[in-house]
C-alpha cells in the first residue's frame, strides 16, 4: 500500500509476507481512517454553525419584544417577534447538539474498529507496519 501521509503504511522486508487477508485489513483500517477524517470535519461544521446560533442569540437578546426579526426559512426570510425567534434558536441548537452527538458516536464505533485492526496488525508486523493516525 502506498503510504499517503504515514497513515496505513506497510514496510515490505524479505523476512515479512503480507497475504492478501492482511492487505484487507490494512485497506479497511485506511477506508476508516479517512471516514473519521470526514465525521471530524463535519464536527467542526455543526460546532461553527453552533457558534452562529449561540452568537445570534446574544445579538437578539438587546432586542425589545416588541421587534420583528428577519429569520431564513428555506430561501425566504420570514419576520418574526423575540420570543418566536429564540424558541426557533433554542430548537436548531438542540438538533445541532443531537447531530453532534451522533457523529461523536460514529467515530467512537469506527476509533473501537481501527484499534481491533491495529492490535492485530502490530500483533503480525510489529514495527514493519504503521498505523498511527495524526491527531
Amino acid at each position: 500500500m502506498s503510504g499517503n501521509s504515514g497513515k496505513g503504511t506497510f514496510q515490505p522486508d524479505s523476512d515479512v509476507h503480507i497475504s492478501y487477508e492482511d492487505q484487507q485489513k490494512i485497506n479497511v483500517f485506511a477506508r476508516l481512517n479517512a471516514k473519521l477524517e470526514d465525521l471530524k470535519d463535519q464536527v467542526k461544521v455543526k460546532e461553527n454553525d453552533l457558534k452562529s446560533i449561540e452568537d445570534a442569540c446574544d445579538e437578539i437578546s438587546l432586542f425589545d419584544d416588541d421587534e420583528k426579526i428577519p429569520y431564513l426559512v428555506g430561501e425566504v426570510f420570514i419576520l418574526q417577534d423575540l420570543e418566536t425567534t429564540q424558541k426557533c434558536l433554542e430548537e436548531a441548537k438542540e438538533r445541532i447538539a443531537e447531530d453532534m452527538e451522533a457523529l461523536k458516536s460514529k467515530s467512537d464505533e469506527i476509533k473501537d474498529q481501527m484499534s481491533e485492526l491495529k492490535a492485530d496488525l502490530y500483533g503480525k508486523f510489529g514495527s514493519h507496519i504503521n498505523l498511527e493516525v495524526d491527531e
